[in-house]
This record gives C-alpha cells, structure tokens and sequence, in this order.
C-alpha cells in the first residue's frame, strides 16, 4: 500500500513556490536587459497567422499521440511500457517544440528583434530549471 508522508503538501507547494518564483524572477529580469515587453499572463499572443496554425498543428499532434501512447502503453503490461509515450515526455517536447517555433516566428515576423531571444532564454532556463530539479530529487524537498 503506498501512503504519503505527512508534510508532502507543504514541501510540495513550496517547491512550486520556488520553481514559480525563480521562472517569474528570470523573466522579469531579462525582459528588462532585452527591453522586450511583458506578455500577457495565460494568454498565448500568436505572432501572426502562420505561427497561430504551426502551433495549433502542434497541439493537434501533441494530443493525438498523447492517445496513441495511452492505448499503446495500456496493451502492454505496466512495466513494458514505452517511456516516450508517456503524457509527461509526449509534453515536455511539445513545449520545446512549440517554444522554439515560437522563437523562429519572433526572429522572423516580431517588431522588437529582442523578442526572439527572450524566448530562447526561457527555453533554456525552463530545461535547466527542470534538469536540475530532477538531477537532484528537487532539491531534497520531494
């Protein structure tokens, strides 16, 4: 039987708390060194049409092999499962494949030539972020 211990909330939450900070911390931080603006908070801004249909092209993809990989993995027995069709693999590239279009657009399309790095520096923060987090059992917290 597997149970939790009793203060895995509270080190849960405050390893969001640390992770959100330091992503938040970063972002303002170079969006002032780049003199790039703020983005609106949970709101994707599609640089122009054509980065509004790569990207809906990739959340289509992203889902439909989220569901392939789900019924695969579940007609095989738990402990052959693939580990790249697992939902946490299948989104982690989604998002660094959508960031990095999103970069290339920027590069492109943007009116501020700054724009584009800011999100490659968030790409990089975010994996390092994560790399990091997972290298060391987050930090002793979970």
């Amino acid at each position: 039987m597997y149970s939790m211990e009793p203060t895995f909330g509270m080190r849960f939450i405050m390893l969001l708390a640390i992770v959100l900070l330091s992503f938040i911390s970063f972002n303002a931080i170079m969006r002032k060194w780049l003199k790039v603006e703020r983005k609106k908070f949970f709101l994707y801004n599609h640089v122009n049409e054509k980065h509004k249909k790569v990207d809906w092209t990739i959340r289509i993809i992203t889902i439909t092999t989220i569901l392939l990989g789900f019924v695969i993995n579940m007609s095989r027995d738990s402990i052959e499962w693939f580990w790249f069709l697992q939902p946490w693999v299948i989104l982690a590239i989604s998002i660094v494949v959508s960031e990095t279009i999103r970069a290339v657009m920027e590069r492109k399309y943007a009116e501020n030539p700054n724009a584009y790095k800011l999100t490659i520096c968030e790409i990089l923060f975010i994996l390092i972020l994560f790399f990091a987090l997972f290298k060391t059992d987050f930090f002793g917290l979970i």
